[in-house]
């Protein structure tokens, strides 16, 4: 599987929360409209970075708890990764970032939509990411 680095660029045009915590990631092509309509589904604990360094531990479905990620609304994706067993990590351009590592007994997170490829972290993760 391929480390989807085309969420580069991207930005969050709307976070919502569940039972999972979902960001839209869009960027567009100044030629042709939308290079990137994508979605990226969390269903695990992560741990969410905000702009001034500190870390959270979050679980989706904890509603109020979640109000720290509100603050990626309208920020870029700037690096992208997913190591060992699929642990996906994100960095944004305000120094936010995102870390979700595989759930032993469930999946952790999904990404599908238009410029990318639908991945998946199913329980106990993943191996095979190619960079």
């Amino acid at each position: 599987m391929k480390v989807p680095v085309t969420l580069i660029g991207s930005r969050v045009e709307r976070t919502s929360f569940d039972q999972q915590v979902r960001l839209n990631l869009c960027a567009l092509d100044p030629d042709e409209g939308y290079r990137l309509d994508a979605e990226l589904v969390l269903e695990a604990p992560f741990l969410f970075r905000d702009a001034a360094g500190e870390w959270h531990e979050l679980d989706p479905g904890t509603g109020v708890r979640l109000a720290p990620v509100l603050a990626l609304y309208g920020q870029s994706v700037a690096a992208v990764d997913v190591r060992d067993r699929g642990v996906l990590v994100i960095d944004f351009q305000d120094g936010a970032g995102l870390w979700i590592g595989p759930d032993p007994q469930f999946e952790s997170w999904h990404l599908t939509g238009h410029g990318v490829a639908s991945l998946m972290v199913g329980p106990g993760g993943e191996d095979g990411w190619d960079r």
